[in-house]
């Protein structure tokens, strides 16, 4: 049961360490959406944003995750989406339906991992250049380049 029905997104650098229930902590710089989870139970849900986990969507004034959030670590089960600050209650999975998407999940990693570290692939993770200001060239960083720093 979903007792919290919307949550509303907080950007921070770092995530505190309370989490107020119905806020949506998002730290670009990490590249981690945290919150408490939404059937009130008060256990933190962390949910990393990389090409083979969850991605987040914001419009400027609401937040949507995707894929569905499903706790299965946690003891309540809860199985929610994100979308458009609402939380949109998912229907229970069974241990096969777990199973087989934990599998797909490491395969998709395996897919995705074995691709970066093959040389040709390292070009692009480097920050390529941009047109900055008055024509100039500047480097900006993805924040997929700073995740991959910041886990090295």
């Amino acid at each position: 049961m979903i007792r919290h029905n919307q949550l509303t997104p907080c950007f921070v650098k770092g995530v505190p360490r309370i989490l107020e229930p119905g806020i949506l902590y998002v730290s670009m710089e990490y590249g981690t959406v945290v919150h408490s989870c939404c059937c009130g139970c008060g256990l933190e849900v962390v949910t990393p944003l990389t090409p083979t986990d969850w991605r987040l969507t914001f419009d400027g004034e609401a937040i949507s995750l995707w894929p569905s959030v499903g706790n299965w670590n946690l003891p309540c089960r809860s199985h929610y989406v994100i979308q458009g600050n609402r939380v949109v209650e998912a229907g229970q999975w069974d241990k096969a339906q777990i199973d087989a998407e934990r599998r797909r999940d490491k395969a998709a990693k395996a897919r995705y991992y074995s691709q970066i570290e093959s040389p040709g692939a390292q070009k692009e993770l480097k920050p390529k250049p941009t047109n900055g200001p008055a024509g100039t060239t500047a480097n900006r960083e993805t924040i997929w380049a700073k995740l991959l720093r910041w886990l090295s």
